[in-house]
């Protein structure tokens, strides 16, 4: 099975709620045959990267179809980024051809890549037919790019069989072709995608779009659509409590947080004002995402879940397999890890290893009953708003800027946010160095959710006995 053989809803279904528009399942399947006539009119052809720059929409699902349909590879791309970090991505991908939701402009960074408006993918009908193109279930679908490291994104390569997979293991969460599906998370996030989106076309469900994140909007459109199930991340669900009211949420079974594991705090206030228990899950982009989730029933507070069917997971400490219970990195095996990183076969190798065990770097413990416990990451990841960032990306932005010496970003508590990032630099000559003019020049270069919201500067950072900057005791200074 392909991506496209996923769509399981009867024609006269609702499929999609997009703001006033409403699509059946037999007008969603029409719209990605007219969008595949009108990409391949445009010269996009199998294998060819072609990127998606949009909020969420109907269009956004129809044109991500289209493009599989011809055998292509899609490029989501996260709207909060930078010029700059678009034209990385397009130049990385060798994309040719952007669907955008508004003009880009790319001139400084990249030439010869055609933009096309978005809006008007499955509106003609009059073009001429394209042939069939034979797919198989372990050709690349989707480059999902991560920040990685070393301050360069990696595409995440993910096959039609690892997100045909992803679908048939989210069976266990029990959506149906009666169900209401909020996609509130960023489509072009592997867990809004996958879990809001796929997750539905392949139960024959309803999705209901929201564009922009506002409490009342979202709230309203719960209560008005009588939504069944959320995927969202902590500040979602703290937005929901402060705002709704019982009633407003009386048609909703599942509740389930990822990005992030969600603060006690929030998971009580949520389950004490609706009575829905906030249950677990935890994926990664190079797994489809999802690894762990718990139904609604059997869901524990802090836990991210079981294992989802048709995986399997260790838990390692210098190479070896520690006892149930005690904590170690988890390593993944299943359909739904990627083939490898785009184009990089070092980097692929450093966490791909050739029994097909994918080593997440995350630290977690598994009980008695097969409940999984994310503890710590090996990783300086930090999680803001369910978006990751790497302190090292934004690091390298900071060391271009005139007269800095060193710098170091570290996550910081933020009770909005979940976390946030503090910069720590010194200057090559000592002066004071202008934070507002920093801020700005990274806002420039930097998605705004990866700029510091603090900023100290020191007379000198503080290293560890081999010279390297020692955030440790940056960490606990704060």
């Amino acid at each position: 099975m392909v991506l496209n053989d996923i769509i399981r809803g009867r024609d006269e279904d609702l499929a999609v709620i997009d703001q006033q528009r409403r699509f059946t399942y037999a007008q969603i399947r029409a719209a990605i045959n007219f969008c595949r006539n009108d990409l391949h009119n445009a010269g996009v052809r199998r294998g060819d990267r072609v990127a998606i720059f949009s909020r969420n929409s109907a269009e956004f699902i129809i044109t991500y179809f289209a493009i599989a349909s011809l055998g292509a590879i899609v490029v989501p791309i996260n709207f909060q980024l930078s010029a700059r970090e678009i034209a990385f991505i397009l130049n990385d991908a060798d994309i040719k051809h952007i669907y955008t939701y508004q003009p880009l402009a790319l001139d400084e960074y990249i030439q010869n890549v055609a933009q096309h408006d978005i809006t008007t993918c499955g509106s003609k009908n009059n073009l001429p037919a394209t042939p069939i193109v034979d797919i198989k279930p372990d050709d690349p679908v989707a480059l999902v790019y991560t920040s990685g490291t070393t301050g360069s994104p990696k595409g995440a390569t993910l096959s039609h069989k690892n997100l045909v997979a992803n679908v048939r293991q989210m069976r266990v969460m029990g959506c149906t072709d009666r169900s209401k599906v909020l996609c509130v998370l960023p489509m072009y996030h592997c867990f809004g995608w996958t879990c809001a989106v796929l997750n539905s076309l392949g139960s024959g469900a309803s999705i209901a779009i929201i564009r922009d994140v506002a409490p009342k909007s979202t709230i309203d459109l719960i209560r008005d659509e009588g939504i069944t199930d959320i995927y969202a991340v902590p500040p979602i669900y703290r937005l929901i409590t402060k705002f709704a009211v019982k009633d407003d949420l009386k048609t909703v079974r599942l509740a389930l947080n990822g990005g992030t594991t969600i603060p006690e705090k929030i998971a009580n206030d949520f389950r004490d004002r609706f009575g829905v228990e906030i249950v677990g899950g935890y994926g990664l982009s190079e797994t489809s995402p999802v690894v762990t989730m718990s139904p609604p029933e059997e869901g524990r507070p802090i836990s991210v879940g079981r294992v989802v069917p048709e995986t399997e997971v260790r838990f390692v400490i210098d190479g070896k397999d520690v006892p149930r219970g005690e904590v170690g990195e988890l390593f993944v095996r299943g359909d739904q890890v990627m083939l490898g990183y785009w184009n990089q076969p070092e980097a692929t190798a450093a966490v791909l290893d050739d029994d097909g065990w994918m080593h997440t770097g995350d630290l977690a413990r598994i009980d008695d009953d097969g409940y999984v416990y994310i503890v710590d990451r090996l990783k300086e990841m930090i999680i803001s708003m369910g978006e990751n960032i790497y302190p090292r990306e934004v690091e390298e932005i900071v060391y271009n800027f005139p007269n800095v010496k060193e710098a170091a970003v570290i996550g910081v508590e933020d009770k909005i946010r979940g976390q946030s990032c503090a910069c720590y630099f010194s200057s090559k000559d000592g002066a004071p160095i202008d934070t507002r003019a920093l801020k700005k020049f990274l806002q420039k270069n930097l998605a705004l959710y990866k700029v510091p919201r603090e900023y100290h500067q020191l007379d000198e950072l503080p290293h560890t006995a081999t010279g390297k900057i020692f955030k440790r005791a940056l960490t606990e200074s704060v």
